[in-house]
């Protein structure tokens, strides 16, 4: 029976933090993206627009605190609740100094606001892994099909040594004006380069 509820809270804490992230989404988004602008553009892009994202955090952090998290999971929560509580002051920070004309101050906090920012997202992820039980979808890695197979660089190793070989060869043949020489290191140069084609 304790299974059975337990299993019901996950899901449904699942749930709230899918409803929360839904609300908080665009929000973060946006502020991520004014963050990114360099500081000497913030206080056009941003001054109208902090006001609402920043309660957009604040209240996403009160919906958070509504939100019953599943046994063991309460630190993860407690990460959540904190994330959301730093973005929101450090939005708040920025928008200060921003109002106040005070761009140096506002180049400084720049990195402590993208940090808090990441924390959300990061934090978010956190309690939807570690409250459900199982770790989350991830997307497919675009490198993988790039990941040579094992074995695949011994072609590499040995185009290598022809080709330092060669060119050793190559510069002693010149060196010392032996044409056989000259001519071995540059077929050995030009056999490494043939033997791997990118």
């Amino acid at each position: 029976m304790e299974r059975a509820v337990s299993r019901r809270d996950r899901q449904g804490y699942e749930s709230a933090v899918a409803d929360l992230w839904q609300s908080l989404g665009r929000a973060l988004v946006r502020l991520e993206r004014i963050a990114e602008c360099p500081p000497d553009r913030l206080a056009d892009e941003a001054l109208d627009d902090l006001p609402g994202l920043q309660y957009g955090l604040h209240s996403a952090a009160e919906m958070a605190v509504g939100i019953e998290p599943p046994r063991g999971g309460e630190v993860v929560h407690e990460e959540l609740l904190a994330a959301l509580a730093q973005a929101r002051d450090s939005t708040a920070e920025v928008g200060l100094a921003l109002r106040t004309d005070d761009q140096e101050l506002a180049e400084q906090l720049l990195p402590e606001w993208r940090g808090a920012l990441f924390r959300v997202r990061l934090a978010r992820l956190r309690a939807v892994e570690r409250g459900t039980g199982r770790p989350l979808e991830r997307a497919p890695d675009p490198l993988a099909d790039e990941i040579p197979a094992r074995g695949a660089g011994i072609p590499a190793v040995a185009a290598s040594a022809l080709v330092l070989g060669g060119a050793i060869l190559f510069t002693a043949g010149a060196v010392l004006a032996a044409w056989p020489l000259w001519a071995a290191g540059l077929a050995l140069f030009a056999g490494g380069f043939l033997l791997v084609r990118p």
